[in-house]
């Protein structure tokens, strides 16, 4: 008898992230980074590990040079197995060539091949693109009580955001009754994770029938599980209750990031029963000055400390030069934050040079807008960038003022 798997992950990571510009505009969303020293696909990989799931398929598409790069051979994540480990598949190249994946559905069927090759009995389905830590042993034991064809993982959410999401409605076993993709008049608050699992014969079955709808979207969301519900099937919504977030854009990436901070922070990142894995950096240990000030705050390797650093997120190899200041903000890898500069409430993206005594964002307030500058970035010396501006490249600096 062939080997088998009990359960095969599929890692859905092609998404384009337009909506995480100036960050996605080369690198895929799951590769950026997270954290201080993690990226975002860290976190359902991680996931699948500590939940005894050792072989994932990880589908990617747009950009995929870093996190292909990133990802190697799965040995971060203890998955460069023999049989199982973690699989990257791009696109399938099939006798007519190269086809894009056209929705989240047509990726997985354009990977049915893989799933086969395990002949697992049920096949889970992630998103690359969220921050959370849960056990998909026990979604997993939940959807083989109820005998389900397919379960779903809920939150459940404010009624004023529900329209964000595919949102469901069950009745008292659980059992899903009604589906919505983004409502715009919601009767439920139970919304969609992104996580699903299939029984595996099922999953195909419903692939099939969906590659042959001239009208479909190849969508789950919109499609696959909307037939699967007017067909009858046993379909089932796994409550979870631990911290989960959609960092699909800037603002709800920054607020992810501050979540990680505090003494009992929303989203513990040292918790020793439940390690985030992650590809390690080669790099010195950060240094702090005599006149460094640092609170609240997360701090990566290599960096060089000398001015204020205050609830904030500070990636591998950053500089803060003395006098400057850094407040409520997410800066990442080898950025450089000049004298008697200040940051406040912004994104830094990775190799940024902040001139000396520029002005990046204004104090964080329950006015104050979100400040993004994309990677590469220089700004000059004594240059001001307004609240709210996105500096995604230097053209973008033509309208501040002093410095320049």
């Amino acid at each position: 008898m062939s080997e088998k798997k009990q359960i095969v992950a599929m890692l859905l990571a092609g998404g384009q992230g337009s909506r995480l510009v100036p960050l996605t505009k080369t690198t895929a969303k799951p590769a950026v980074p997270f954290g201080g020293k993690y990226r975002i696909i860290d976190f359902p990989l991680s996931n699948c590990i500590n939940s005894d799931i050792d072989t994932v398929g990880v589908l990617t598409q747009y950009q995929p040079l870093e996190l292909n790069d990133y990802l190697g051979r799965g040995e971060p994540w203890d998955m460069n197995l023999k049989f199982g480990g973690m699989h990257v598949l791009p696109p399938y190249e099939g006798e007519q060539g190269a086809e894009w994946f056209l929705g989240t559905a047509n990726a997985i069927y354009q990977n049915l091949r893989f799933i086969r090759r395990y002949n697992p009995k049920y096949v889970l389905i992630l998103s690359g693109d969220h921050i959370y830590k849960m056990d998909y042993r026990i979604m997993l034991q939940e959807h083989i009580d109820n005998e389900a064809d397919c379960t779903i993982s809920v939150i459940d959410v404010p009624l004023e955001e529900a329209s964000r999401f595919g949102i469901m409605t069950t009745d008292s076993t659980g059992r899903i009754t009604e589906f919505a993709e983004k409502p715009a008049h919601p009767n439920s608050t139970l919304a969609s994770m992104g996580v699903y699992i299939f029984s595996t014969d099922k999953l195909i079955q419903y692939l099939n029938i969906d590659e042959l709808d001239p009208d479909s979207d190849s969508d789950f969301g919109k499609n696959v599980i909307p037939r699967m519900l007017a067909d009858g099937q046993r379909m089932f919504a796994y409550l979870y209750g631990g911290y989960w977030k959609d960092v699909g854009t800037l603002s709800s990436f920054w607020a992810a990031n501050m979540d990680a901070l505090g003494d009992v922070p929303e989203l513990f990142l040292n918790d020793p029963g439940w390690k985030i894995y992650y590809r390690h950096g080669f790099t010195h240990p950060e240094y702090m000055g005599e006149d460094a000030e640092v609170t609240n705050s997360i701090i990566g390797d290599g960096g060089s400390l000398h001015g204020t650093v205050k609830n904030s997120v500070i990636f591998s190899d950053v500089a803060v030069r003395p006098q400057a200041a850094v407040r409520d903000s997410v800066v990442m890898d080898s950025a450089a934050i000049g004298e008697g500069a200040t940051v406040d409430h912004a994104i830094v993206a990775d190799h940024v040079t902040i001139g000396e005594g520029a002005v990046i964002g204004a104090p964080l307030d329950e006015d104050s807008e979100l400040t993004v500058i994309g990677p590469n970035v220089e700004i000059p010396a004594g240059t001001k960038v307004a609240p709210g501006k996105i500096i995604a490249t230097a053209e973008d600096l033509t309208d501040e003022k002093g410095g320049r």
